[in-house]
């Protein structure tokens, strides 16, 4: 081991092998809780990944990830298309694609070079040159990232009831509903059967996903859409580019769309890490970035097709047909709790290591931990619930997640790791020269995505709120 790698083990933040442990004491669970599941589903919509013993082989690796991409985000991205028309709109699709790519090797390889990485926040330590305050960004980015995706399933869950009841309730109580469903299904402190229960909720989702597309087809005409019901805005068109009166933010909103999608990277660290043969990682890699193309431009560009102008987010919404809509979007409720139950086992996870450290409570069957973990689970869950009914739309909450998370775990973390492994020859050779200046456009669009995408999330739900959008806490129909 080189001098380096020895100064490395010795100050990484999970060091198991002495006293020096500053980092460690306050957030040694961290290595723990992303190891059990901490991902970015819709993913980025997603479930998890489960251990295999102590390792992965990469076929399972790939299979895990891939299932993970089914996501309700994805019905977001007809939208986004109906926004943008589509050549931006495919553009948008394709280069977030490629950029995935080239960010994902490009962890890998420093990965491989700093292979006592473990997790994102192991990542983002090393990358800010060792910094504990680095470590704590990331962990308090993961997190936050958390309970604002379960508030993001706690609004949806809101929707397919008002939707599957012809709302016969509040809104609100809806909301209250799910909330209550997600405490109960969270209660259990392990997340052993999380595998099990990713490809249960990526199958529902997937069978959402084909229904819409089949109603969607078969349907004369869809029913609705921002601008009125069907034919209100005229026949239903598709377009090249954005229609006349398109606005800026609407535009940069639904560019985030397409964004949050592309960016599971938060994951992989851990993935890596349990993987038997962690070189093996690009072929697993490179089976996700087919199927997530195919997941990711195929349905919503046959959404558009259908729908043009009249295309909602999610989709569903547009459907012009009453029974269409609740056959395909009832299956939308399994992913939509199993999700966020996961989202807020990995969340409580940290909290409660950080409340009972290494007590007998932490680890035994004793009412103070179960105490503990109870009013950790049901306070994030409320938090969540809070969120839920703040952020007006399903399009409001992806665009915030992408701008003000993504922007960091999708692109910024890795020009910098491509900078820290290239420094001295950032412009030796062609192809290098090439590659250097394709790694400042990733810095130039995560702080893009950061600073005028956070602007225009925030524009857009003031937007929603002056408009049509129903208030927070509302009992107003929110029925797609």
């Amino acid at each position: 081991m080189s001098k380096m790698d020895e100064s490395d083990e010795k100050k990484r933040p999970d060091d198991v092998q002495g006293t020096e442990v500053d980092p460690s004491s306050s957030f040694e669970t961290i290595t723990a809780l992303v190891a059990e599941g901490m991902v970015n589903p819709l993913l980025h919509d997603v479930g998890g990944f489960v251990h295999d013993g102590l390792t992965m082989m990469g076929d399972k690796t790939a299979v895990l990830l891939a299932g993970d991409q089914v996501c309700l985000a994805i019905m977001a991205q007809t939208w986004s298309l109906s926004v943008l028309g589509w050549v931006p709109g495919i553009i948008t699709m394709v280069l977030a694609g490629i950029l995935f790519w080239i960010t994902s090797i490009t962890m890998h390889k420093y990965i491989m070079k700093y292979p006592q990485i473990k997790d994102i926040c192991d990542f983002g330590y090393y990358v800010f040159g060792q910094s504990k305050w680095a470590y704590v960004f990331s962990a308090f980015m993961l997190l936050a990232n958390n309970i604002l995706l379960i508030g993001f399933h706690v609004l949806t869950g809101a929707k397919v009831l008002n939707t599957l009841s012809g709302h016969t309730l509040c809104t609100a109580v809806f909301s209250v509903i799910t909330t209550i469903m997600g405490i109960i299904a969270s209660a259990p402190r392990t997340l052993h059967h999380v595998s099990t229960m990713s490809m249960f909720s990526s199958a529902c989702m997937g069978i959402a996903i084909l229904l819409f597309l089949i109603f969607a087809g078969i349907e004369n005409a869809p029913g609705y859409g921002y601008n009125g019901d069907y034919p209100s805005d005229g026949p239903v068109k598709t377009y090249a580019f954005p229609l006349p009166g398109t606005t800026w933010v609407a535009c940069m909103n639904a560019v985030l769309n397409v964004t949050f999608l592309w960016v599971p990277q938060i994951l992989f660290p851990t993935f890596i890490a349990e993987m038997e043969r962690p070189q093996d990682f690009p072929k697993a890699l490179a089976v996700l970035s087919v199927i997530s193309a195919v997941l990711f431009i195929v349905p919503p560009a046959i959404g558009f097709r259908y729908l043009g102008q009249y295309a909602t987010a999610p989709a569903f919404g547009s459907l012009g047909v009453t029974a269409y809509k609740k056959a395909s979007f009832g299956f939308v409720i399994v992913p939509t709790l199993v999700i966020g139950v996961i989202y807020a086992n990995v969340t409580a996870k940290f909290i409660y290591n950080q409340v009972l450290g290494k007590s007998r409570h932490a680890h035994s069957h004793t009412f103070t931990g179960w105490s503990v973990w109870g009013l950790i689970m049901v306070g994030i869950w409320l938090l969540a619930f809070v969120f839920s009914e703040v952020v007006p739309s399903m399009g409001d909450f992806l665009s915030l997640l992408s701008a003000a998370f993504d922007s960091f775990f999708g692109y910024i973390y890795f020009a910098i790791a491509y900078w820290q492994l290239n420094r001295g020859k950032l412009f030796a050779g062609l192809h290098r020269t090439t590659m250097t200046l394709v790694n400042v456009f990733i810095m130039i669009v995560g702080l893009f995505i950061l600073g005028p995408g956070l602007y225009a999330a925030v524009e857009a739900i003031i937007a929603d709120y002056s408009g049509s959008t129903t208030p927070a806490f509302t009992c107003a129909n929110m029925a797609i």
